[in-house]
């Protein structure tokens, strides 16, 4: 059997003023998604576990089978294995974001999506006028835009709080900065960063073109070297990865997928939507289980942008989910899992944690209720998934059948003996 995984990040959202009361899933136009939705099985699904906040981390280490519990070593350990980086047993890593901080206000978490160019010289400048003792100590490891990583030797962060920069839009930063062991060395590293890029001639050049500015790195998401068991130990099935954040392609390689690439894919909304879906059509020809991930309607929420949040979910369905789904037609067994990791509001602009709706299709999945795929029509539904980490065994194994009108059997998967054995907390 094909398995295809489709991911729009932070499509989820609230009902907004501006949209009568809807949701931009609501508005959109996306008869793919609907059509998934209204032929097979709709639900929700909780991928943000009691104790965590709601981030692409741990609800994507969720929905991919992993409980983060036992299995999230922090959000830059999982980026760092997408650049491939070794971390010795004493060395700690850190997210690293360009952000603009005005007035003590988090303006933006992107600096404006600063170019790679532009942020890879920033990050030189700030790495060349550290002291020589901090400079042994702090490595900087350049990735794409405002995302990057910062490797530190020499001290214990246990312990340590740090808050992700867009959980704090338009908010005053200094009841958010670093807080616990060791936090004084890296809030006086933030410090020193936004001195030395305030007079720094790309930020000059951006205020003159009215873009933001990079006024200064912000430090978060710490964690030590991530071990996570290999996905095919554990399911059986070979998968890729086909994503424009490293992030994502951190989870992948640590669960052995292959993680694929495909030209003019970003994290924005000028990413090459078309050429996702053609990369990820090609890849169902090789793999077992192929999942796409699109960043676009997360950024879309993160600035507020409901326009471009709408359009962004419906060139995912036109360009992604449609082919895919065409794809999948021409073998004779195969299932869809459309979900965002998490919702994303465009009125408060950051993550929230409520369940989100998920659709499965195809072989052995039958519903007696026709609804679109909606926050709402998920939420009416009678499959609700309380616990996020076991969606995957779901989405593999089981028998997706409605044996009444408005009724499900419980979802079942294989045991060690070949035969059915009830999951650990059926849906409710």
């Amino acid at each position: 059997m094909k398995y295809a995984i489709v991911i729009p990040d932070g499509a989820a959202d609230a009902p907004m003023d501006e949209l009568s009361g809807k949701t931009p899933l609501e508005v959109a136009k996306k008869p793919h998604m609907d059509r998934i939705a209204m032929e097979g099985r709709l639900g929700t699904v909780r991928t943000t576990p009691d104790g965590y906040t709601a981030g692409s981390d741990v609800c994507t280490l969720c929905l991919l089978g992993y409980e983060p519990a036992h299995y999230h070593p922090g959000r830059a350990p999982l980026e760092a294995a997408a650049m491939g980086l070794k971390l010795a047993p004493d060395e700690w890593v850190f997210r690293c974001n360009l952000v603009t901080v005005v007035d003590g206000v988090m303006l933006d978490h992107s600096a404006g999506h600063i170019s790679d160019r532009e942020a890879h010289a920033l990050l030189d400048a700030v790495r060349n006028a550290l002291p020589a003792g901090l400079a042994q100590d702090a490595t900087f490891h350049p990735g794409v835009s405002y995302r990057h990583l910062m490797t530190y030797r020499g001290l214990d962060f246990t312990g340590l709080t740090t808050t992700p920069p867009h959980d704090i839009p338009e908010q005053p930063i200094a009841a958010y900065l670093p807080k616990g062991p060791h936090a004084d060395a890296l809030n006086a590293l933030m410090r020193q960063s936004a001195l030395l890029l305030a007079g720094h001639d790309i930020n000059i050049v951006r205020g003159q073109l009215g873009e933001n500015q990079a006024t200064q790195l912000w430090l978060w998401g710490q964690g030590k070297a991530a071990e996570i068991p290999d996905f095919y130990a554990r399911y059986g099935r070979h998968g890729a990865m086909i994503t424009a954040v490293d992030l994502l392609r951190g989870i992948a390689a640590l669960l052995g997928w292959d993680n694929l690439t495909s030209p003019g894919i970003t994290s924005y909304h000028d990413t090459d939507y078309a050429a996702q879906g053609v990369a990820a059509c090609e890849a169902l020809d090789k793999y077992d289980i192929v999942c796409c991930h699109v960043e676009a309607p997360d950024e879309a929420s993160h600035q507020g942008d409901v326009a471009t949040k709408i359009a962004s979910i419906e060139a995912i369905d036109r360009h992604v989910v449609g082919p895919v789904l065409q794809k999948l037609s021409t073998f004779n067994e195969w299932r869809i899992l459309v979900l965002p990791d998490h919702a994303t509001q465009c009125g408060t602009r950051k993550h929230d944690a409520t369940p989100v709706p998920f659709a499965i299709a195809g072989n052995d999945v039958h519903n007696a209720l026709a609804r679109p795929y909606t926050e709402k029509a998920a939420h009416g539904s009678d499959l609700h998934i309380p616990f996020g980490s076991e969606l995957m065994d779901y989405f593999l194994n089981s028998q997706l059948r409605v044996v009444e009108r408005g009724r499900h059997k419980p979802m079942q998967a294989p045991g060690p003996s070949g035969k059915s054995t009830p999951p650990r907390s059926p849906p409710h």
